[in-house]
Formats: C-alpha cells, structure tokens, sequence
C-alpha cells in the first residue's frame, strides 16, 4: 500500500487574512476617530517655554479675543457681568478653577480684568493658556 505524501503548494505564505486584519483596523479607527472640527472663537494662544497639559472638565473657562471681547462658555459676556457668570458657574464646581484664553493681540488691561473678576468671583487657580512653541 502506498500512501500519499504531504503536498505543498508554495513556499509563499497567505496574505490574505493579515491583509484582511489590516483592513479591518482601517475600517475601525476611521469609524473611532473624530474628525469634528472644534467650532470655537479663533485665537493665537501665546507661546510658552513651560506650557503643560490640563484637565479641561474641571474648569471655568474665559476666552478674550484679539477684538477683546470677552467669553464664557463660548456666549459674549459684558465686562460689568462677568464677576456674577464667573460666580455662578464656579458654583457647585468640587474645585474652583479658572482658565483664561487670550489672544497675543489682546490688550493687558483687559486680562488684567478677568484676573481680577475671577478672584473677586471665588476662583482658587486663574492659569492662562498657552502653547508650546
């Protein structure tokens, strides 16, 4: 009785089920990610050697534009206003933290200002933001 030896076909491996994989981690990370533009206020953070990360959920933010104009959770607020709507969104926060935005353009005694109705509103942290250059 004679019996059959063992064929083989190549010595080339299958590429298909790793291109398949491939493929499918493709499909995944294109259906994940965010590609949302973030609709914001336009402004040119100023540089800073010593810029590191925050937690943005934590925090009241303020954003001054290069027209200096002031915002708030991204609605205009007057100047005259903003000490009361720093307050009431610092309330019932666990830590009382304000960030401030600013355009480079932006005139110092305007952010001076926010400084100030920031403190007088009850926050424990004012940080400006910045980039890295």
């Amino acid at each position: 009785m004679k019996f059959e030896g063992v064929r083989r076909s190549s010595d080339v491996p299958n590429l298909t089920p790793l291109i398949d994989i491939v493929f499918l981690l493709l499909v995944f990370f294109l259906l994940t990610a965010h590609f949302v533009r973030d609709e914001g206020i336009a402004i040119q953070l100023p540089e800073a050697e010593s810029a590191v990360a925050s937690d943005d959920d934590l925090l009241v933010e303020v954003l001054v534009d290069a027209e200096g104009r002031i915002h708030l959770d991204k609605q205009e607020v007057p100047s005259d206003q903003l000490e009361r709507r720093i307050r009431v969104a610092l309330d019932g926060k666990e830590k009382k933290w304000v960030t401030l935005r600013g355009d480079r353009g932006t005139q110092l005694q305007i952010v001076v200002s926010v400084l100030d109705a920031a403190r007088r509103a009850g926050a424990e942290s004012v940080d400006v933001v910045t980039e890295k250059p």
